[in-house]
């Protein structure tokens, strides 16, 4: 349901809010805007997109429809391909992709294709707000210079911020709302008009000197986790060898009450922001000359972690006289976390591909995914598979790529032959450590 709040306002006129991209970020952030009472218009380039969310279903499972009936009902928000209506907003946000090339580098394309589009239609008075995450400088150097095509001075007939987006989809403790959002000005009057606008939406908004800070802001964020992460990922594969279970590890150091937080391996880096930020801070180090060592072999590490799982699952395969080369795999979970339908970067779609090269016939299950989709460098073409006892029985292994809570895991490992648990889902299972491989 969409809960409206009472907000900290100037007793400026409530501002109609322009969003590009009905995706992971600009939905949730529409809804905080009509809860806190502002109007709203949505932009998306994808028609089917936009009929759905006009016609009260969500496109997210996490945003039930129910929301998005009230809040088309309410009279507050609609979504648009129209590119032209732009012009009618008095601020506008971007949230478009920012992936990485097959190089490794920004791919900036959507950003400027945004920014250029938005050039045409930008009026006097108008709030531009990247919220997309990217490389320190790109709101000053890359954007501003896009807009003032249209004729305008940024800072001084429109007005140009960056308020990085803090989504973490399934996360049933925060909500956009009550998520502390940065905000970064290219100027103070830029400043205080983007916080005039977020103060709708947002229950706690925090002000930096520069738009460079707040992107700075991000990646430091991304970065705190990415790095946290590979080391655990590293010394993963170190105990492994010694015979020692890291996550006892883990759960053993967290009981101490300071100077220690528990990060978690995995099979790998997903989600949008977390596995590329590090190749957005490196590409732009580079820029000044600097290299970024350690940030690079946090990257390396992670993103080596699918690989290696491939090789235990086949090191495991091999201890019980079995070839993974012609081999029926189970892949359970395909979201790059729990209990979410989000798949962007997930390790689990680098997983299939891996055991498909090694000649294993893959299927997968995933409750929240029913079947693959198109994506920039993949196309799997699969359906989610049922999971039952009876087909459990029929695999030569089953991976546990996601540990999705609606799995009974119990029920998984007594009717699988063996199963390849990277999530350290099956520690509760009792009596059968024979079957399992933790990686």
């Amino acid at each position: 349901m969409v809960k409206k709040r009472t907000t900290k306002r100037s007793k400026k006129k409530v501002p109609f809010v322009g969003i590009v991209g009905m995706g992971y970020v600009g939905l949730p952030l529409a809804r905080e805007f009509c809860a806190g009472g502002a109007k709203v218009l949505g932009f998306d380039v994808k028609e089917e997109q936009v009929r759905k969310i006009n016609s009260g279903r969500s496109p997210l499972k996490h945003i039930p429809n129910k929301d998005i009936k009230e809040m088309i009902q309410s009279g507050r928000f609609r979504t648009t391909t129209k590119m032209s209506q732009l012009s009618k907003v008095d601020a506008i946000l971007i949230c478009v992709p920012t992936p990485l090339t097959e190089n490794r580098e920004p791919d900036m394309t959507y950003v400027v294709a945004t920014c250029q589009t938005i050039s045409k239609y930008l009026r006097k008075g108008q709030l531009v707000v990247l919220e997309s995450t990217t490389y320190p400088g790109t709101t000053r150097e890359l954007m501003k210079p896009i807009l003032e095509n249209s004729g305008l001075k940024a800072g001084v007939e429109f007005y140009l911020a960056f308020s990085p987006e803090r989504e973490d989809p399934g996360n049933k403790q925060f909500r956009t709302a009550t998520i502390p959002k940065v905000v970064g000005g290219y100027n103070k009057k830029s400043l205080d008009k983007a916080l005039d606008v977020y103060k709708y939406a947002i229950e706690k908004v925090v002000p930096v000197k520069s738009c460079d800070v707040a992107e700075s802001a991000k990646i430091l964020e991304n970065m705190y986790r990415c790095v946290n992460i590979a080391m655990v990922n590293e010394l993963k594969r170190l105990f492994d060898k010694m015979g020692i279970d890291v996550w006892e590890v883990i759960e053993a150091a967290g009981t101490k009450p300071f100077g220690f937080q528990k990060f978690f391996p995995g099979p790998g880096l997903g989600g949008h922001c977390i596995p590329i930020d590090p190749f957005y801070l490196t590409w732009r180090a580079r820029q000044f000359g600097m290299p970024t060592r350690f940030v690079e072999l946090a990257g390396e590490i992670n993103t080596a972690m699918p690989e290696y799982v491939v090789a235990r699952t086949l090191e495991a395969m091999n201890k019980r006289k079995k070839s993974l080369n012609g081999a029926k795999a189970l892949v359970l979970g395909l979201a790059y976390k729990k209990d979410i339908d989000d798949v962007r970067e997930s390790p689990s779609i680098e997983l299939i591909e891996l055991l498909q090269e090694k000649g294993a016939k893959v299927d997968y299950n995933d409750p929240y995914i029913p079947k693959t989709h198109k994506m920039r460098e993949h196309n799997l073409r699969m359906k989610s598979k049922p999971l039952n006892a009876k087909m459990l029985r029929g695999y030569d292994v089953v991976l546990i790529a996601t540990d999705h809570s609606c799995y009974d895991y119990k029920m998984i490992v007594k009717n699988s032959k063996l199963v390849v648990d990277t999530r350290n889902a099956t520690a509760t299972v009792r009596g059968a450590n024979n079957k399992i491989v933790k990686a």
